[in-house]
């Protein structure tokens, strides 16, 4: 059985705040309106800065019956540890949360941080795969 703190715990709490600052320091220099493939540039230049590891659009196979059917492009697995998807727009729809989840299924991981380059700044979303 779990203890309560264990529940209660922010899971990869200090490499979470170091994308989200990451994501505020490209949004301020860059401001709003550019391609999400832009942002993810200038996000992988400030994680070798900051000497974070990262995959830029990793892959990962959707199997059927032992067969492959499709995959996925992630934006990019953070660390080994949590998917980082951008997006553009003020909302969050429901398929891209259920985009970011399927992302966390295929890759075994237990975090995701959705992140919106919007007008009024950057938002974003942890979401957990609960398995």
């Amino acid at each position: 059985m779990r203890g309560g703190n264990d529940q209660n715990k922010i899971i990869h709490k200090e490499l979470s705040y170091r994308i989200v600052g990451i994501l505020y320091d490209v949004y301020n220099e860059l401001g709003y309106g550019h391609p999400e493939k832009l942002y993810e540039k200038a996000i992988a230049k400030a994680f070798d800065d900051a000497a974070i590891s990262y995959n830029e659009q990793a892959y990962f196979n959707l199997t059927y019956r032992g067969k492959t059917v499709g995959k996925y492009y992630i934006d990019f697995i953070v660390d080994g540890k949590i998917v980082l998807e951008l997006k553009k727009g003020s909302h969050f729809p429901r398929r891209n949360i259920e985009q970011v989840k399927k992302y966390l299924q295929a890759a075994d991981l237990r975090l995701a941080i959705l992140a919106n380059f919007t007008p009024q700044g950057v938002k974003f979303l942890r979401i957990l795969n609960n398995y």
